[in-house]
């Protein structure tokens, strides 16, 4: 009797912990009409085909030293653009065979992953004048990396490059052969690195200025398989925050900021590149102009897509947490205890992957925060979102909220007075130019001067600037 207490026992407690695993933690769609904002948008520059296939386009930034915009197709090309939209220029392929670096770009995820200017590049004397980083995935693995996974297939390197031209002006790259800042040895062909980025707004003299953030995913295949995003003695799955001009790395290539939270904790199990951890595949980052605020789009594993604010030191979850769930496996989270450990930062936004507005697949991306009053509709808003769906999301940057999609709402392309998707937008250009409509849109977003934003995808070679609505009628 006693045993089969004890077997009833275990069957329920089995069962209650069952009932309590989904792979939807939001049963309440995002609604699909309430709070939608609509805005206009113009086809502002076409970025050239390779091979008769469209640029694989990952990022756009604004140079306002040289007045020019610049975007990346992740095959290797970095185009300069002028700020009417009429002239795209190749700058620089850093897979020309001149340089080396031997671009690994075979699968949709692999290539040039983003780029990003010193924010020096054009102060002549400065020790960043003429500088500028590219993050790639590369199949050059003869050097020796800086990280290892310990484990996995050994598929790729990641590489930091470091580029200085001799005239920052000059329409093409006119400086030498890179030079290599770090090597991450990937374990897996997918989900390998992210975004790089200087703080735009740190001024010369702020701790932060000249300091590069880097997007190190957990090195692919699902499930974080080999526990690297919560190992604070490994690179996967972590925001790194370096100084490319500086030297007290360990191979001596780069500098580690002091105030890095792990850099003088005394701890050997550490290392003190990390400022957040605790990420899967942050593909982009972006901050707050008016108060500093840096935002994540961390793309989920199968079930929770989420915006979160990172800190020095934060810990972001995964892969304990996907979101504010505990995460079960690829099939799963648990509703048990949400948000329940005090030590991780929960998503301020997150999304289900099973929301009827979406593809299967979903993966978070953007980011822009909007402080300029050029499109009134969009003023104070926390802009990103859904890559292959294409669309648009927003929440509020002010009085920003604690989770759940409850308070995220869409902002949609206006057509000639309809609102579309900006998949729409692609699937209906790829009828004008010949091609089959495209089933993703891979959305990206940019950044121009006076808070200019920019709409990129991998499926039709258009980048749309967003302009106001209203009176464009």
């Amino acid at each position: 009797m006693a045993m089969n207490r004890v077997l009833l026992v275990t069957l329920l407690s089995a069962s209650s912990a069952f009932a309590q695993e989904t792979n939807d933690p939001f049963p309440e769609p995002i609604s699909a009409m309430d709070g939608v904002i609509q805005v206009d948008f113009t086809e502002f520059a076409l970025v050239p085909d390779i091979d008769g296939q469209p640029a694989r386009m990952m990022l756009l930034s604004d140079e306002p030293g040289t007045g020019r915009l610049f975007v990346n197709d992740m095959r290797g090309p970095l185009y300069s653009i002028d700020y009417d939209g009429q002239t795209v220029t190749q700058y620089l392929d850093i897979d020309d065979a001149d340089w080396g670096v031997s671009v690994q770009s075979s699968r949709n995820e692999l290539g040039f992953q983003s780029f990003a200017f010193h924010p020096e590049f054009n102060r002549s004397g400065a020790g960043g004048f003429g500088k500028f980083y590219t993050w790639t995935d590369s199949r050059n693995t003869a050097p020796d990396p800086d990280f290892v996974p310990g484990g996995g297939d050994d598929t790729h390197d990641t590489v930091l490059l470091e580029w200085t031209a001799r005239n920052p002006s000059a329409g093409t790259y006119d400086g030498d052969a890179p030079r290599e800042l770090l090597r991450v040895e990937q374990p897996y062909g997918n989900h390998n690195g992210g975004q790089i980025g200087f703080n735009p707004t740190a001024s010369s003299g702020d701790a932060d200025f000249g300091l590069l953030y880097i997007g190190i995913a957990d090195g692919g295949s699902g499930g974080d398989p080999l526990n690297l995003s919560q190992n604070l003695n490994s690179a996967f799955g972590k925001i790194f925050r370096i100084d490319p001009l500086g030297s007290n790395s360990t191979n001596g290539s780069y500098g580690i900021p002091a105030d890095n939270p792990f850099a003088n904790d005394g701890d050997d199990n550490t290392l003190s590149e990390i400022y957040a951890f605790g990420v899967r595949n942050p593909q982009r980052f972006a901050w707050d102009p008016d108060n500093g605020n840096m935002f994540l789009a961390d793309i989920g594993q199968n079930i929770v897509e989420e915006l979160s604010l990172v800190t020095s030191g934060a810990n972001l979850g995964w892969n304990t947490w996907e979101g504010s769930f505990q995460f079960i496996s690829r099939s799963g989270v648990s509703l048990s205890n949400p948000r329940g450990d005090a030590a991780v930062t929960y998503p301020v936004a997150e999304y289900g992957q099973e929301d009827p507005l979406l593809q299967r697949s979903s993966a978070a991306t953007g980011l822009h925060v909007y402080r300029s009053d050029a499109i009134p509709e969009l003023a104070n808003l926390v802009l990103f979102g859904d890559n292959p769906s294409g669309e648009v999301f927003y929440v509020q940057a002010d009085g920003l909220p604690s989770g759940g999609q409850d308070a995220i709402r869409r902002v949609l392309l206006d057509d000639s007075g309809d609102g579309k998707t900006l998949l729409q937008v692609i699937q209906e250009k790829n009828t004008e130019q010949g091609r089959s409509p495209a089933g993703r849109a891979d959305l990206r977003f940019g950044s121009g001067p006076d808070g200019q934003v920019f709409l990129l995808n991998k499926r039709d070679g258009v980048i749309r600037l967003l302009v106001s609505s209203r009176g464009s009628r």
